[in-house]
């Protein structure tokens, strides 16, 4: 099937799936989050199908995240079910998936890289989460799920400064899984797929099973659904469409605290 917003290629039994809008830094809107949506239903479904491998166009970015011009924009269209990226609030998904992060992950490219079970990230890659910038908040699982994985102190740092770290930070604080060059960052991403598709799939599924029900237990789910309500709260702030339009215009945002 062709798609408009990602590239889907089939090896055996692993998929490689490809953000593909590099103009915007693989940023998604809207329309993209459910046409990835599908790709994961379709992956989830495939018996052929043991893993999938996530990466972005181009050599410059992953995903700059929510694509903020089409949301200045009044861009139509509402996300699935799902979440970012068809990712960020998929609860039952029992295949891996690898994330091979070849550039910037920002905000909710960020948040779909933690969504996924493996990161391997080119040394060039640099991760962020810097909604509180332009009046957002990492809604798309980024508070739940860098806090779960690194711990809260080094988490909420991150979150509430925005800064960006390095592959080889991410690596120490716990997130990414493996540096390499970028030139072999896809090699090394095949490598990790062909070592998941050679043990057993059935026992892979389990543990998924167990780990997808930790996370219920964790209330991960009614975390997400809140941070959902809080987001669209915020949305109504001026703070927001002050750094929405900043964004837009390049320039520093006049923050009012209402």
């Amino acid at each position: 099937m062709a798609y408009e917003y990602c590239t889907v290629e089939r090896d055996g039994p692993i998929l490689k799936v490809t953000m593909n809008r590099p103009e915007l830094y693989n940023a998604l809107h809207a329309p993209a989050h459910c046409e990835l949506a599908e790709v994961w239903d379709d992956y989830a479904k495939d018996q052929d199908l043991w893993c999938a491998i996530l990466t972005g166009a181009g050599d410059k970015a992953f995903s700059a995240g929510n694509d903020l011009k089409y949301t200045a924009q009044g861009g139509k269209g509402t996300p699935p079910p799902s979440g970012f990226a068809g990712l960020s609030m998929r609860y039952d998904l029992e295949k891996p998936i690898v994330a091979a992060v070849n550039g910037f992950a920002m905000g909710g490219g960020f948040e779909t890289a933690l969504s996924c079970d493996i990161i391997i990230a080119a040394d060039t890659a640099k991760f962020a989460l810097p909604e509180v910038k332009v009046g957002l908040f990492a809604a798309a699982g980024g508070v739940q799920r860098l806090s779960r994985q690194i711990g809260r102190k080094r988490a909420v740092e991150m979150m509430l400064t925005g800064r960006s770290v390095t592959a080889a930070e991410g690596k120490e604080f716990g997130f990414v899984n493996e540096v390499c060059s970028p030139a072999d960052l896809m090699d090394r991403a095949m490598a990790k797929a062909q070592e998941l598709i050679s043990v057993s799939p059935s026992s892979i599924k389990a543990t998924k099973r167990v780990l997808n029900a930790m996370e219920d237990l964790e209330n991960l789910r009614i975390s997400l659904h809140y941070s959902r309500y809080v987001s669209t709260e915020l949305r109504n702030t001026e703070d927001f469409h002050e750094g929405v339009n900043a964004f837009v215009e390049k320039r520093k945002p006049q923050w009012k605290n209402r």
